[in-house]
């Protein structure tokens, strides 16, 4: 009788036993520990992207859009099946202009979104465009302490990234500028040349900006892209990031051959050498190529002559096509797999203004539509491989 008391009681104690541990694994968090972290979109996707900031302007004048069998198209849904998976969106903080400031930017967002692209946000931090020429304070700002526009242009993006979030139109890529060879916000965000002491000012303004976006994305879901235009002392100017302790996702590049170079293998190999020395993935944030040297308007052109063109790609539909086609394909075979894709830069920028005009189009030569605003071949490239 004792052993079978025995047995009954450690009976019961290994039941218990059995019961608790199931309760406690079963009302433990999941805290995510010990699993490995998903995999980031940058990681699987590879952007095929056009901006198409003009859009909601040329929708306003009422331009119209055909595919290559001459059939009027809807732009988003035209884009979206014709395999672009990105948007680049232009914003401006106050623009005279009247156009790509924040309630366009939200409204024009939303209609990506339902489309089904994702968003590529391209903050330039002033009221008008800003490159490596121009990199204007935003009138409200002008006159600021440092400390002050610090705390202004932190508390804007957050408020930007925050009013898109709020209407579920979260971009997966954030522009700190736009092509910032020298800095934004000038003088006080100023780099190089007589500025050359100023990488404290500039990387802080950054700083604030990326610290503005994490306060609404405190999981890192958006990736923090850093534009830089052309090659010209781009690595210099990535290891000077770093040893400010700049912290982002994206290289981000633009690259026209009329003005960084007409010479692919080049532009390859200086690729690779940035995807060796940096952890960052790379993306072409802004190209084009004209696909005629004609013009369709009275406004001057910026593609216009021979010499602006890469040897053995034609100003023709055909060469448009083929020049992507390469790039594409370099991008998709740097080293670690660090490239992430393209984005082809005012696609529609046609002459709708009348052959007359002198105030039209600069790119319509360049754009993915011919002159009758039909598509060009090139779309294919943005078809999925």
């Amino acid at each position: 009788m004792r052993k079978n008391s025995f047995l009954s009681i450690l009976f019961i104690i290994l039941l218990l036993s059995l019961l608790i541990g199931c309760v406690e694994k079963d009302s433990e968090p999941d805290t995510g520990i010990g699993k490995p972290p998903a995999p980031s979109d940058t990681s699987t996707i590879f952007y095929r992207a056009m901006d198409l900031s003009f859009q909601p302007e040329f929708e306003t004048d009422q331009v119209e859009y055909f595919n290559e069998n001459a059939d009027p198209v809807d732009m988003l849904p035209y884009m979206k099946n014709s395999g672009v998976n990105l948007v680049r969106l232009r914003l401006w903080h106050t623009p005279a202009y009247g156009h790509c400031g924040l309630e366009e930017v939200l409204s024009y967002a939303q209609r990506v979104k339902q489309a089904g692209m994702d968003i590529l946000l391209d903050i330039h931090f002033s009221d008008t465009w800003a490159d490596p020429g121009n990199q204007s304070l935003p009138a409200v700002w002008q006159g600021l302490s440092f400390d002050v526009l610090s705390d202004s242009v932190r508390n804007y993006t957050k408020v930007v990234i925050t009013s898109l979030n709020t209407r579920n139109t979260t971009p997966v890529i954030v522009q700190i500028g736009n092509e910032i060879n020298a800095g934004f916000l000038w003088n006080l965000g100023r780099v190089g040349g007589d500025f050359n002491d100023n990488w404290a000012n500039y990387s802080a303004l950054t700083v604030a900006a990326i610290n503005g976006i994490k306060t609404v994305d405190p999981n890192n879901e958006i990736d923090i892209m850093i534009h830089y235009a052309g090659f010209n002392a781009i690595e210099w100017f990535l290891g000077e990031l770093m040893n400010h302790n700049v912290t982002f996702d994206i290289i981000g590049i633009s690259y026209y051959s009329i003005w960084h170079g007409n010479d692919l293998s080049q532009v390859q190999n200086i690729l690779q050498s940035i995807a060796q020395n940096f952890s960052q993935k790379i993306f072409i944030a802004e190209t084009s190529y004209p696909w005629t040297l004609e013009w369709n308007d009275w406004t001057n052109n910026i593609w216009g002559l021979e010499e602006q063109l890469i040897p053995g790609y034609s100003a023709t539909p055909a060469g448009q096509k083929k020049y992507l086609v390469d790039l594409k394909s370099i991008l998709k075979n740097l080293n670690g797999n660090k490239g992430i894709g393209f984005c082809y830069w005012a696609p529609d920028w046609v002459a709708y203004k009348g052959p007359e005009a002198s105030d039209g189009s600069i790119w319509e030569n360049a754009t993915v539509f011919d002159f009758e605003s039909k598509a060009l071949p090139v779309m294919d490239v943005f078809s999925p491989d």
